[in-house]
């Protein structure tokens, strides 16, 4: 009796997905040796991708040669399409240093409205560290604050902001509660400001999980781009109606110095968390972010070097994928339109969750899957399964804005 046409076709599948996994199996024992591959705890992938779980350097074949970069971890990713392109210790949990503040940005941008007047309190003008020079009594608008959180980096300005939202403490459990939203589960926000406190960590990852969706905010890549900006001064004596103001500026050098397509975003330093930084640039359609910690060499030096790295192997290689928000992550597809978005933020492609893999690991991952579950199923609900991809794609930068 001859088989049937579906048989047939089964058996072809089988013998294409053999030579997939035959001609791949290289490609991903060479990472996960290279990546020097963590035991996933309790069983389960960590965020990304399994080859983002080493301490080592995460690099698959075909790409050009990494340069030497100083720091105890960093990452480099695609935003746009969502695939990480290399990584070191991608998961290592460091304290962020004034990196926290796009958390902090992320999270008041959508709690707060900008021509809010906020008084500046005592306890704004007494934390440590870096200030943009607030005065205890004097107003200033929230939109001002943003500009003093994110060019200066004011510590004065990230308590000024968290109070105008209420206060430290329930703006550090909102900051915690969009890091969990966003899938960064090596975040722990104990401060606004992100100076040194026992407890208070990050990643290189969740970095850029904060950029990536920070930057689909106008307002949030509008101020980490933003050179400089005429901040509120002194009244000229006691009882003058009007004000002077002073120069702040940009402390992203890459961005001062144009490095070409630099969007921002934010630089870092404290004692304990040494240099710390998360930028982004814009070629070609591609949004590249670069995130480092524990530095220990010239940091925009090292961030130039991965960027350059980046667009001459963008498309080209991955490791893992930068994950969707959970809200985006388990929703389900419905019909929605184009969302408009910040042009470096146009197009933003749907990154995966705990075991998302790129091209060409990711494929291999799903024939196998598909070869477990039935790939007679794959094939009957392929073409409506790549409609389902497409609408949640173009879903995800509209809902991101709403964190």
């Amino acid at each position: 009796m001859q088989p049937s046409r579906t048989t047939r076709t089964l058996a072809a599948l089988v013998a294409g997905a053999c030579v997939l996994l035959a001609a791949a199996a290289p490609a991903t024992a060479w990472a996960q040796v290279h990546g020097s591959a963590r035991a996933a705890v309790h069983g389960v992938d960590p965020v990304g991708g399994p080859l983002l779980g080493g301490t080592g350097v995460a690099l698959t074949p075909g790409a050009t040669p990494l340069p030497k970069v100083g720091a105890a971890s960093w990452l480099v990713a695609d935003a746009t399409a969502g695939t990480v392109l290399a990584a070191k210790d991608a998961h290592g949990r460091f304290m962020p240093a004034s990196t926290l503040k796009t958390l902090t940005a992320l999270t008041l941008l959508p709690r707060l409205t900008k021509t809010t007047v906020y008084v500046a309190r005592p306890q704004d003008t007494k934390v440590e560290g870096t200030k943009v020079g607030i005065v205890a009594g004097l107003t200033y608008t929230v939109d001002q604050l943003f500009y003093g959180l994110f060019l200066a980096s004011g510590n004065d300005a990230a308590s000024a902001l968290a109070n105008a939202a209420g206060g430290w403490a329930p703006t550090v459990t909102a900051m915690n509660g969009v890091a969990t939203e966003l899938q960064a589960d090596d975040t722990h926000a104990v401060n606004p400001s992100g100076l040194d406190v026992p407890g208070q960590v990050t990643s290189a990852y969740d970095l850029a999980l904060f950029a990536r969706a920070g930057l689909m905010r106008p307002d949030f890549a509008t101020y980490c781009a933003t050179r400089v900006y005429q901040f509120p001064g002194k009244p000229a004596h006691p009882g003058a109606v009007t004000r002077g103001t002073f120069q702040i500026q940009n402390q992203n050098r890459l961005l001062m110095h144009g490095y070409a397509g630099m969007v921002g975003v934010k630089t870092g330093y404290t004692t304990l968390a040494g240099r710390t930084y998360v930028g982004a640039a814009e070629r070609n359609g591609h949004l590249l972010l670069v995130t480092l910690m524990k530095v220990t060499g010239p940091t925009e030096d090292a961030a130039h070097k991965l960027l350059d790295w980046g667009f001459a192997n963008v498309g080209k290689v991955g490791v893992g994928e930068l994950a969707q928000p959970l809200s985006l992550a388990t929703a389900s597809p419905s019909p929605t339109t184009s969302p408009e978005t910040h042009p470096v933020a146009a197009g933003l492609g749907g990154g995966g969750g705990r075991s998302g893999l790129p091209f060409p690991v990711w494929l291999v991952t799903a024939v196998a899957g598909a070869l477990a579950v039935g790939i007679g199923m794959v094939v009957l609900r392929g073409r409506r399964e790549n409609r389902r991809v497409a609408v949640r794609l173009a879903a995800a930068a509209r809902r991101s804005t709403r964190l």
